[in-house]
Formats: C-alpha cells, sequence, structure tokens
C-alpha cells in the first residue's frame, strides 16, 4: 500500500490490515480460493501481483509423524500455494505481466529434525516457482522465492528463551530477522526494479543458509 498499490488479504479467519480488503479464503478450499479471486478482481481489478504466503507446521520426528501431520502441511504449504498460483496465472497471462511471488523458508533449503512435512512443502515450492517461471516467462510474468529464515512472529514467539538464544548462535548476523525486512524483499521483487528476475530463490535469513 506505501507503494500506491491497491492490496488485499486473505485470511482464514479474517483481519486485514487497515487500507487492504479483508478477505476471507482457505486455500485448502479450491471452492474458496476461486471465490476469494473473484472477490478481488470484483472489488480491485486483476491480480497482477500475487505473494503465496500460507503456511503451517505439524512438527514431530518422522517416526511420530501421522499422515494427517503430513497431509495437512503439505496440503497448505505446497498445494495450497499451487492452487493460488495457478488462478492468479490465468489472469496474469491475459494481462501479458504479473508477478508471482512464493514465501518459501531456510528450512526448505537446510532441512530440520522434526520437520520433515515443513522442510518438504517449501523445498517443493522452489520446483514450484522454477517450472512457472519456465512456463510462463514469455507472457513478461515473473516467478520467484523469497526463503525467510528466524522472523520475529508469532510463529517463533511461542519459542523458549533459551531456545531463541540458542538459534540466534546459528546466524551470523546474531538476530532475528524483522517483518519488515522480508516485505523488503517481496516489494522490491514486485517492482519494475525486478522485471529481469525470475527463478531466483532470494535468501533473507541473516546468512543462516548461504551458499543454498
Amino acid at each position: 500500500m506505501a507503494q500506491g498499490d491497491r492490496v488485499a488479504v486473505t485470511t482464514r479467519s479474517g483481519g486485514a490490515p487497515a487500507g487492504a480488503l479483508d478477505v476471507t479464503c482457505d486455500v485448502t478450499d479450491p471452492t474458496a480460493v476461486e471465490a476469494a479471486f473473484a472477490t478481488i478482481e470484483a472489488e480491485l481489478g486483476p491480480v497482477e501481483v500475487l505473494v503465496a504466503n500460507a503456511g503451517v507446521t505439524a512438527d514431530t520426528l518422522i517416526l511420530r509423524m501421522s499422515e494427517e501431520d503430513w497431509s495437512s502441511v503439505i496440503d497448505t504449504n505446497l498445494t495450497g500455494t499451487f492452487r493460488l498460483a495457478k488462478r492468479a496465472a490465468k489472469g496474469m497471462l491475459r494481462l501479458r505481466r504479473g508477478r508471482i511471488i512464493l514465501i518459501s523458508s531456510v528450512v526448505g533449503l537446510l532441512g530440520s529434525p522434526g520437520q520433515v512435512n515443513y522442510a518438504a512443502s517449501k523445498a517443493g515450492l522452489v520446483g514450484l516457482a522454477r517450472s512457472l517461471a519456465r512456463e510462463l516467462g514469455s507472457r513478461s510474468i515473473t516467478t520467484n522465492v523469497v526463503a525467510p529464515g528466524f522472523v520475529d512472529t508469532d510463529m517463533t514467539a511461542v519459542l523458549s528463551e533459551e531456545q531463541k538464544a540458542a538459534i540466534r548462535t546459528q546466524v551470523p548476523l546474531g538476530r532475528y530477522a524483522d517483518p519488515a525486512e522480508v516485505a523488503s524483499a517481496v516489494t522490491w521483487l514486485a517492482s519494475d526494479g525486478a522485471a529481469y528476475v525470475t527463478g531466483a530463490v532470494i535468501p533473507v535469513d541473516g546468512g543462516l543458509g548461504m551458499g543454498h
């Protein structure tokens, strides 16, 4: 919104930031995804930039991981993103322009014990994005991935101080990211300055995953 964009924010329970169009959507439901796009297109016009950021966790070691632990994470993080990208691409192909930005994780590149479901889903986004980059590039549609490290959010707030301190020792910059720092990478990928960037994985991880 600060760049002058008209922004819609989808959540399962509602509650978009002030100034954004508040749209309820569960990405695990194809009908809900279609309805959300219909609402957004009616209110704001064609979707020119998609930022796919839905993500859940169900952490446990693989021998204890249930089928539901696996399928629920994959369906939200990977299949849900497929649904969003497919529907967004439909309109972008008509426009002959667009930006698709998928939010992955350093865990998708490094792996993490107790997170085989989450890591697999986030790694899958890289293959999804790079395939879309090849499919859609001739229509001036770019597809890229942002891979954050540990970010100061509600998801990390549940960690103990000891856990947080241990994580910081692994990060060369020695701190968590601020959400605005991840948003800055997304904003750049959506800008004119990134028009020739596609199929890229942009790490915002304080150096944690360097080399990947």
